[in-house]
């Protein structure tokens, strides 16, 4: 079911011609910046791949891809991407990338059971990017440094777009904000997992969500992940089980947080059958993905992906994503955003 935010008084500090410019511009600037933060090397991408290879990410188990028979493979089916989070490790290994080094790449998806709405459409665009690591750096400290990196080109771009449009002042604050998804538990006890972001964002204006995936304290987990990728099972020193993550940002124009990048250190041989065996799906140990990783056939990595698209509604102080993207909507969503102040592409 479609939901819309309707903010009050709101109105687009660009026209259209304005707004296609800065989407240039951001795009460019916040992927050299990633690039040199992380050094990451550019690769071409797979809009599609063949079902039943266990490359395509499953998100939270629930989400149909999109699939197609093909003529010339005896009507064998491919699938649109959910995204590359496995298709990436696999070319990590294919290019012998070295450890300190990676491969980023412009992801273009269709999910087709997205609710639509101000921040999610039936088209997904994102960075994907994934970086060669050591069994040295499978922490916590690491996996904060690497954030860190990210968040420094995102301030970066935010400066960026002020220079270019000053009615865009940046609101991004210097430092991000590090906390455990338990610890968030125990500080909003009775609110929801989406409130309790919102109260953390609200505070601290950038957040990063630590432990999504595992279960916490109250039984439940903070948000769902798949098995396959992540390590969110693995405990660390401090006692907090997860090495992976959400990043997140306070929306003034929506007034509630908005989820900019997902990613975390990826699972080891060891992680990996655990959470299979957490999730009930010790059957996938067989296919090719899972074959290769547990052969050791594939590096150890950490990886993530950024939304463009919403990033580009962030800077330009857009209040719908519909306004930075083409995509299908409701005739009564276009209708009322429209009429809201946020014509839709």
């Amino acid at each position: 079911m479609s939901y819309l935010i309707k903010p009050t008084g709101y109105r687009a500090l660009l026209n259209l011609a304005q707004t296609e410019l800065g989407i240039k511009k951001i795009k460019d600037f916040f992927q050299q910046n990633l690039s040199s933060e992380l050094r990451l090397r550019r690769v071409t991408a797979p809009l599609f791949v063949l079902k039943g290879l266990g490359i395509n990410d499953d998100l939270n188990g629930i989400e149909r891809p999109v699939t197609f028979p093909i003529k010339d493979l005896n009507d064998n089916k491919a699938e649109i991407v959910h995204s590359l989070a496995k298709w990436k490790r696999l070319t990590l290994a294919d290019y012998e990338i070295d450890p300190g080094f990676g491969i980023y790449t412009d992801m273009n998806a269709i999910r087709s059971d997205e609710e639509l709405g101000n921040l999610h459409s039936l088209y997904v665009d994102q960075w994907d990017w994934e970086r060669v690591m050591t069994n040295e750096e499978r922490n916590i400290d690491f996996l904060k440094e690497i954030v860190q990196r990210i968040y420094a080109a995102l301030v970066r771009t935010e400066y960026m777009v002020y220079e270019m449009f000053p009615d865009i002042k940046p609101v991004l604050p210097q430092r991000i904000h590090f906390i455990h998804a338990e610890d968030l538990l125990l500080k909003y006890p009775t609110l929801t997992p989406k409130d309790r972001e919102d109260e953390i964002c609200r505070e601290y204006g950038a957040v990063f969500i630590i432990g999504i995936g595992c279960t916490l304290s109250n039984g439940e987990k903070h948000d769902g992940r798949a098995p396959d990728y992540d390590d969110w099972s693995t405990v660390a020193e401090n006692g907090q089980t997860g090495l992976n993550g959400d990043l997140l940002v306070w929306n003034g124009i929506l007034n509630r947080s908005v989820e900019l990048s997902s990613m975390g250190i990826r699972v080891n041989k060891e992680a990996l059958l655990r959470q299979l065996k957490f999730s009930n799906a010790e059957e996938r140990a067989n296919l090719y993905f899972h074959h290769r990783l547990l052969n050791d056939e594939l590096p150890l990595s950490i990886g993530g992906g950024i939304g463009q698209s919403r990033l580009c509604m962030f800077y330009l102080r857009k209040a719908h994503i519909g306004e930075i993207q083409a995509s299908i909507w409701p005739d009564d969503m276009r209708k009322e955003s429209k009429a809201a102040g946020m014509p839709l592409i």
